[in-house]
């Protein structure tokens, strides 16, 4: 059974977790294309669908959220030639509706956060989505100081330079907060995009293959006056910082932001309900063709700024917006061949190579196609003709093969069950849709991709250290393990003499591992690539045991399933017993421990800093029964939000437990352990004003 076409109620444990590895992996690579080269491979509708199945697994398996998660995280890092920007608040990302149901829900999971009933109205701003470059506009005193991209969401590209060349923003604004940050979309017209291809195809230059392309490509430009020739529109949509209340509803921002010169979108409307803003998306959609920019769906947003505010975030994406995108496309191309690839867990995984095909504004060369039984279940034969869909579980997916063109002669294709890289047997445990080299360590290909993991973007973020210099050190023998990366500077001499380096290149990547020297103990965690400890779950361990010592002391302790080290890791929220048990196994692996022990002596760890200092900072919280005040959803976020641990379960390592009405059996066992208990109002104040107004 092909692992991306199981429905995600039906995965075991063990396939959702190597489901999600594959998800992180692929929508990382996107982001980097999308956000810090503006060169995508694929098309909304198909990444978006990565992403709707990666938080479709998280929602049920929440213990398996991994640590490079992507729900985690927006955009991509920050491209070289530009000073960074540190977002006041992050820039983030939307969730995705596809269909009605999806958008029905959405405005049941508003009223449920918000515990409204009924009857009571709740306005939403159904709002185009301008396909373009996010773009964050900072004022003080009403002049313009700074623009910067969205980045990786935390961080930025300083393009101030480049943002006074656009008419659509002016450089001053009367009458505004002192302090005040609007952000927006940045796009080009298909008139503007139409002439500057033209003055391209004169000048012998390539052309843009689409207007957000060319409108990234150019509001990144390390010239202004570059910029300043690309006609590039803006459109505001929101607001970042600001030192004094602008409006009570979003519909009344926009009127605000209008009347200070920034132009909004004039086809954004108020809605009442959800058929309302189904019948706002079939018009834009039906209206879509004929306007002068590309959007590519319509964002819906709950019109009170005072509900957005309760209503907060989870992960990357508000609770209180999501995007509705439009359809994607389909094309037909020749299936030239299928090659392996070895990760670093030894998984093969098939690649279709496809003829060059160009679909939405991207040419496609290349498909995942997951695994053998994904093969197998569709027929697709090298020499075939498929046709590809930019929407679904894989970018892109291949949907069919077209069997009425079949090549005479041709073979089902035979999945190979030994590694192509090291010729090891490949095996395929019973209940698992992965094959698997059994070559370890003996593998080059795996050493090698556990090494990229290691330096990759979410665990040392090594610049300078990609995946052709670890590829080239590992064959020259230079590098073998993380710890021989630290040992590099040792080895200067040999840097400087290789080709294509110098002292310069050599000098560069030094000073760069230098910075890693000192590191957040979470990161590390990741960097060892342990299979099922993400990103999400390498700070959960971080934060509950504050060490790697004391890590690696709890974890050996916890080999005894009767013991209490054992029973306080998988009451760790969204442990559970897989996780931990691959945990264990890593740690019970003399090997491993050497490699640990080997590199953690080049490094300073840093423990995890607490989300908010408060009086429940560090704390254990269990809530249970109905609370009154706010909705358990809500609680937990403002617990969480104040650096409190929120668990399911009631245990002696429990600090409070927050008893709302008809309590059962975590009361129960709450008061027999003689722990704290308190009401709803008790809980309240002991966080706070903040807390009771959350």
């Amino acid at each position: 059974m092909s692992i991306d076409r199981t429905p995600v109620e039906d995965l075991s444990d063990r396939e959702a977790a190597k489901e999600l590895l594959r998800l992180a992996g692929l929508i990382a690579h996107h982001d980097r294309l999308y956000y810090a080269r503006s060169a995508p491979e694929v098309d909304d509708a198909a990444y978006d669908a990565l992403r709707l199945r990666n938080q479709a697994i998280e929602a049920r398996f929440p213990h398996l959220k991994r640590a490079d998660s992507p729900s985690d995280r927006v955009g991509a890092p920050i491209a070289e030639g530009f000073a960074k920007v540190r977002h006041a608040r992050p820039m983030l990302s939307l969730g995705n509706a596809f269909d009605a149901e999806d958008v029905t829900e959405f405005v049941a999971r508003v009223r449920r956060f918000l515990g409204l009933d009924e009857e009571e109205a709740v306005a939403i701003i159904a709002e185009p989505k301008i396909d373009g470059l996010s773009l964050s506009l900072r004022y003080e005193n009403g002049r313009l100081v700074q623009a910067a991209t969205r980045g990786d969401g935390a961080e930025g590209e300083d393009i101030t330079a480049n943002a006074r060349t656009l008419r659509d923003i002016p450089d001053q604004i009367a009458d505004a907060p002192s302090l005040l940050e609007v952000r927006g979309e940045v796009y080009m017209s298909h008139a503007a995009f139409a002439r500057l291809n033209e003055r391209r195809t004169a000048a012998d230059l390539p052309l843009y293959v689409n207007p957000r392309n060319a409108a990234s490509g150019s509001l990144r430009q390390l010239d202004a006056r570059i910029t300043a020739e690309r006609e590039l529109g803006f459109f505001a949509y929101s607001l970042g910082e600001a030192s004094a209340p602008i409006a009570e509803t979003h519909s009344g921002l926009l009127t605000q932001l209008q009347a200070w010169g920034l132009p909004v979108n004039p086809l954004s409307k108020i809605c009442g309900s959800v058929d309302e803003l189904l019948a706002a998306y079939a018009d834009l959609q039906q209206r879509r063709g004929n306007l002068d920019y590309d959007i590519d769906g319509i964002v819906y947003k709950v019109d009170r700024l005072d509900w957005q505010e309760r209503l907060g975030q989870v992960s990357r994406a508000p609770r209180w917006a999501i995007a509705h995108k439009f359809p994607a496309e389909q094309a037909e191309t020749r299936l030239e061949r299928i090659d392996i690839q070895v990760g670093r867990t030894g998984a093969l995984t098939p690649v279709a190579r496809l003829a060059p095909v160009f679909v939405g504004g991207v040419t496609v060369t290349n498909a995942t196609l997951h695994n053998e039984d994904e093969i197998a279940r569709k027929d697709i034969r090298e020499g075939d003709t498929v046709v590809i869909q930019r929407a679904g579980d894989v970018i892109p997916q291949v949907v069919r093969v077209v069997l009425e063109k079949r090549p005479e002669g041709s073979t089902p294709y035979a999945f190979p069950h030994t590694c192509p890289v090291c010729k090891s047997e490949a095996v395929r445990p019973d209940g698992e849709a992965i094959r698997r080299c059994t070559g370890g360590l003996i593998c080059s290909a795996q050493a090698v991709e556990r090494l990229k993991h290691f330096v990759s973007r979410n665990a040392f973020d090594i610049e300078g250290m990609g995946t052709k210099r670890i590829e080239e050190l590992w064959a020259d023998h230079i590098v073998r393990s993380p710890a021989d990366i630290f040992r590099l500077k040792d080895r200067r001499a040999d840097l400087v003499q290789r080709e294509r380096w110098g002292e310069q290149s050599a000098d560069n990547l030094l000073a760069a591992i230098d910075e890693r020297r000192t590191w957040p103990l979470e990161r590390f965690i990741f960097a060892l690539g342990i299979r099922q400890i993400g990103q999400a779950t390498a700070k959960l361990l971080a934060r509950a045991y504050g060490t790697l010592d004391a890590l690696i002391a709890a974890v050996t302790a916890a080999q005894d399933q009767d013991s209490d080290a054992y029973a306080d890791l998988i009451n760790i929220d969204q442990m559970g017993k897989d996780v931990a048990a691959d945990l264990i196994a890593f740690f019970a692996e003399p090997h491993n421990c050497e490699v640990v022990a080997d590199l953690s002596q080049f490094l300073t760890l840093e423990a995890p800093e607490t989300v908010q200092e408060s009086a429940i900072s560090g704390k254990t919280v269990v809530f249970t029964g109905t609370l009154e005040r706010m909705t358990r959803a809500e609680a937990k976020a403002r617990a969480e939000s104040l650096g409190a641990k929120v668990a399911g379960s009631v245990s002696k390592k429990t600090d409070y437990v927050v008893v709302g009405a008809d309590a059962g059996s975590k009361a129960k066992k709450a008061a027999d352990l003689g722990l704290a208990t308190l009401s709803e109002d008790e809980w309240l104040e002991l966080i706070g004003r903040e807390g009771a107004s959350a």
